[in-house]
């Protein structure tokens, strides 16, 4: 039998289940004592938010994890000042990253959700320095990319939540909560891929 969970991890948790010697907590710190072959399906960084699946299921974690098969992820994206429609242009053509240009993505400004939590700590504010929202979809997995490509455009990014893998959404979980998906949210996961 399989396990395979949704989690919205916080912000300041590791995507992984031991410590790394620095302050941010493990997953371990916030889901139930789960089988030994259940592992995190890619990574959030620790300042990173948002959706972030746990399986056992060899097969799923294999066509999420390949780099061969590249799914979308979708991100919300805090960024410092109002991005133009060249930037949101830029974005959407690929920026080069870390000395290769990232795939074509989607990316387009959005009202800050009104679901969205209070974040512990919050980010810098700047009163000069205006923010807006981004969503940003990709069918890469490189390092921080996100970060890193709104950072090229010329819009660093502040928060960074992910929300969907797919047609898998995050939805109303809340910080550090989780939930055991079932057979229909399987599927939606295994067709993003």
């Amino acid at each position: 039998m399989t396990t395979t969970l949704a989690l919205n991890k916080p912000y300041g948790v590791l995507s992984r289940f031991t410590s790394d010697g620095s302050a941010n907590r493990p997953l371990s710190t916030i889901v139930p004592a789960l089988p030994k072959d259940v592992w995190p399906v890619g990574r959030l960084d620790a300042d990173s938010e948002g959706l972030l699946v746990l399986s056992s299921d060899k097969k799923l974690v294999d066509a999420l994890m390949s780099p061969k098969r590249e799914h979308a992820k979708t991100y919300l994206a805090q960024v410092e000042r109002v991005p133009t429609a060249e930037a949101l242009a830029q974005l959407e053509a690929g920026v080069v990253v870390d000395g290769k240009r990232t795939l074509p993505a989607k990316a387009r400004l959005v009202d800050e959700p009104t679901w969205l939590w209070p974040r512990d700590p919050p980010i810098r504010f700047r009163k000069s320095v205006p923010t807006a929202w981004l969503e940003l979809t990709i069918v890469e997995g490189r390092n921080r990319q996100v970060r890193k490509m709104t950072a090229a455009a010329g819009f660093p990014t502040l928060r960074l939540l992910r929300v969907a893998i797919g047609a898998f959404r995050l939805d109303a979980l809340a910080p550090g909560a989780w939930r055991e998906l079932d057979v229909r949210d399987i599927e939606a996961l295994r067709r993003a891929v």
